[in-house]
């Protein structure tokens, strides 16, 4: 494979903080690179190092050609696609990658909606906007935030088919096994290369942490055996000197050859303690064994207060329109204590919107959608642009007293969050450390039902991973919208699935409900496939019989015109299969 991206020594820092070391490395044309670390590493920064969006303090970053098309989705909750302009400029490519996204032809030809589509809409946008554009090489921070499964497999396939070379920045797991081959790890300003997909990469990673705790504790023990040697010696050096001073009679004294071989062994003794310690020092300094560094805990610490009850929340007949559209209508469905329900469907079905008419942000159209007055509801947004960024983590929060300033600061430890990260403004933080400030403003309430949309955007996989942990142990309600498959798979019995312009209580988790679509689907694949297969024996039929009649006969033309309307036919059916398999939830 040819390389498109060298990469020498190549450092970055910002201020007195260095993000950036060394790092030396090629991509080749065709690999597939997940880029992972702890949020605050510099993933962000390298990629826009690769993109020559900023320049390095030192090092280089050479592309091959030097006019390399690269295609660069920035890591935000806000896409800017200017629909007209690329409309113009590209066209049916654009409308292509939309309508395989799931995109509303309408949604990027009527400019004036623009300004209502969801983070999904507009991200759905940006990535067609990059696939139209052709790249050799991609540059994709957060890809799967805010998409849904529809648009993840989209992605999945569109990366797996894509010629170029790719570099993801991602905490999505299933996305990164799907599609890359190779990890990046930015740790301690280091990079770090595994070879596989990310699952491959934490076994590995493990692999390499216990190795090198087997070794330095063999080195360990090692040091503690020649110390323990050399202090042995060390002993029987000062009782030879102390014999070989030894004046206590005259008959000792009259014993020089006594004195003189006691002089003699403690000289040994000490060469031999001397030659001890250098080789020990030696060895340290070819192949001293660092201590493993421990890998940082992240824990939640969500509280519950204990609230008891049967139903908490109960819809009918509920229905959300818009002067122009109907997201939802006639939809009655139920939620119990302590149940965790996974809310789930494709962009722009009005999932964001339920939940802000449940917090009542957002005005019912028809029916009724009651909750209990009884329970106190926490509520994570996925935008963490809403935050003051001219606040600190600590102002933000809005503490009082010393006992609860001092838990929030533990909770920040425990996350990750280092202590002078907290009295700096939330403009120089990252977007997974917003979200983590926020998770700690929830952490610090009581409630008895947790709402969060889209909980694991910008977090990285070990916080997604804790996170994991401590809401299954959460006795508490739960109401989780995510497009990360293991997150929901992992927490969610129950569902929330709108489709269809309904909302309908699912009593399955999604592998099982993802399961029953499926059987759903197959008599309809199995004709589908039929279909191709007559089509399929027509087109060869045809061929066989064009092959051998003049081209110049009416014939000819008969058959051709029948060749091509058939070949149509199959394209279509091909394309109308495609689409049904990309439209599963």
């Amino acid at each position: 494979m040819t390389t498109l991206i060298q990469v020498k020594q190549l450092s970055k820092s910002f201020g007195e903080r260095e993000v950036l070391k060394d790092c030396s490395f090629q991509i080749r044309n065709g690999e597939k690179i997940g880029l992972v670390g702890w949020n605050g590493t510099g993933k962000t920064t390298l990629i826009k190092l690769l993109s020559g969006l900023i320049h390095a303090d030192t090092g280089s970053v050479t592309t091959f050609p030097s006019t390399l098309r690269i295609g660069y989705l920035p890591q935000s909750t806000e896409y800017e696609v200017h629909i007209e302009n690329e409309l113009y400029e590209h066209g049916e490519k654009l409308l292509h990658a939309t309508s395989a996204l799931g995109l509303d032809r309408n949604i990027t030809t009527e400019r004036t909606r623009y300004g209502t589509l969801s983070g999904g809409e507009r991200l759905k946008l940006s990535l067609a906007k990059i696939w139209a554009n052709q790249p050799q090489f991609l540059c994709l921070d957060e890809p799967t935030n805010h998409l849904d499964m529809r648009g993840v497999n989209w992605l999945v396939s569109e990366v797996a088919n894509f010629d170029g070379a790719a570099i993801i920045i991602s905490h999505d797991r299933y996305f990164l096994d799907q599609t890359v081959t190779k990890i990046f790890e930015i740790e301690d300003s280091l990079l770090t290369i595994y070879e596989g997909n990310y699952t491959d990469f934490r076994k590995e990673k493990q692999r390499r942490i216990d190795q090198q705790a087997w070794d330095y504790e063999k080195q360990q023990r090692k040091i503690n055996m020649i110390e323990k040697q050399v202090s042995k010696l060390k002993q029987w050096s000062d009782k030879a000197h102390r014999d070989a001073g030894k004046r206590d009679n005259p008959g000792e004294r009259k014993q020089m050859g006594l004195r003189e071989h006691e002089r003699v062994k403690a000289k040994k003794k000490d060469n031999q303690v001397k030659s001890k310690m250098k080789r020990l020092a030696l060895e340290l300094s070819k192949n001293k064994m660092e201590k493993p560094k421990e890998e940082q805990k992240v824990q939640f610490d969500f509280e519950y207060s204990g609230k008891r009850g049967k139903r908490i929340l109960e819809a009918k007949g509920l229905t959300k329109s818009f002067t122009t559209h109907t997201l939802f209508e006639k939809s009655h469905f139920y939620v119990k204590h302590g149940e965790k329900i996974g809310l789930i469907g494709e962009n722009g079905v009005g999932k964001s919107t339920f939940i802000k008419m449940l917090m009542e942000e957002e005005e019912i159209t028809k029916g009724s959608l009651w909750k209990s007055e009884s329970i106190k509801i926490a509520y994570l947004s996925q935008d963490v642009d809403d935050m003051n960024d001219n606040q600190t983590a600590l102002e933000y929060l809005n503490l009082s007293g010393w006992e609860n300033t001092s838990r929030a600061r533990t909770i920040f430890a425990n996350m990750g969050m280092k202590e002078e990260k907290l009295n700096k403004p939330l403009s120089v933080t990252s977007l997974g450390e917003k979200t983590r400030v926020k998770l700690v403003h929830m952490i610090m309430q009581e409630y008895d039902v947790l709402i969060l949309d889209e909980p694991t955007n910008h977090l990285d996989l070990p916080s997604r991973e804790q996170l994991e942990n401590t809401l299954t142990s959460y006795m508490g309600t739960l109401i989780i919208i995510s497009h990360d498959r293991y997150f929901i798979e992992k927490l969610c019995d129950k569902l929330l699935v709108i489709e269809n312009k309904r909302i309908k209580r699912v009593e399955t988790g999604l592998g099982d409900f993802r399961g029953q679509k499926d059987k759903q689907l197959e008599p309809s694949r199995k004709e589908h496939l039929e279909k191709l297969a007559i089509l399929e024996t027509k087109i060869t039929e045809l061929l066989g019989k064009i092959c051998i009649v003049n081209k110049e006969s009416e014939e000819y033309a008969v058959l051709d015109r029948e060749l091509v309307s058939v070949m149509g036919m199959k394209k279509m059916l091909k394309e109308n299969g495609c689409a049904k398999s990309n439209n599963r939830l």
